[in-house]
């Protein structure tokens, strides 16, 4: 079994798009946080649920989609590194994974 490690900025993504969402209609934040944390757990028993990111085919990242959020991760031996967080309708910004993946080097 995987243990999931969830980075820093991950966390902050999430807190910052609940913080919106929550602005409108807090249970609707609840719910996406909940939902969130709910898919991310089962990576412990199925590392490699998520797909290849379309815009990257050929890394080692792969995401999960729980709307409107993209969960970008990565697996290393027995551990599963949650490393981004992203509203579905925004552009990618490659270089922020490399970042957050030098940061847990």
């Amino acid at each position: 079994m995987a243990q999931v490690i969830w980075s820093e900025p991950a966390l902050q993504d999430l807190n910052e798009i609940a913080e919106y969402i929550a602005l409108n209609k807090v249970s609707a934040a609840k719910n996406l946080v909940q939902n969130i944390f709910s898919n991310t757990d089962r990576l412990e028993e199925f590392p490699k649920t998520g797909r290849k990111v379309p815009e990257l085919q050929d890394s080692r990242y792969l995401e999960l989609i729980v709307n409107p959020c993209r969960i970008f991760y990565r697996i290393e031996k027995d551990k599963i590194y949650i490393l981004y967080v992203m509203r579905s309708e925004r552009k990618l910004r490659n270089y922020l994974l490399d970042e957050r993946t030098n940061q847990d080097s």
